[in-house]
């Protein structure tokens, strides 16, 4: 069971494990948005973000919703944005501590 569960979380953040993916999510997080327009905003091709795409979508990560001939993407749930604020602090924390230690090698005698 509890492999179950640890693999279930795996996958999840694998979902989030491609850059292009994560910049998605961060358009997606401002509003929701269609295929065109998100490979406008990424200037992708649109075989690369419709690949990206059908990963977010196959982990229900974000889902499409079509309006004639146009799908529409949004996050499936509204907690990712929180996450990736969250990991973006984390991010900073871990820079903080990069940069003050660049500054303590700097400051060292020859």
């Amino acid at each position: 069971m509890a492999n179950s569960i640890q693999q279930f979380k795996a996958d999840f953040f694998k979902a989030l494990a491609h850059p292009l993916r994560i910049r998605i999510l961060e358009i997606l997080c401002e509003g929701d948005r269609s295929v065109n327009e998100i490979q406008n905003l990424l200037r992708s091709e649109g075989s690369t973000v419709s690949q990206q795409l059908a990963v977010l979508r196959n982990k229900n990560v974000v889902y499409g919703v079509k309006e004639g001939t146009t799908v529409v993407y949004s996050l499936r749930d509204p907690l990712i944005k929180d996450l990736l604020q969250v990991a973006r602090q984390i991010f900073d924390n871990h820079l903080i501590d990069q940069i003050q230690l660049l500054e303590e090698i700097r400051n060292e005698p020859l």
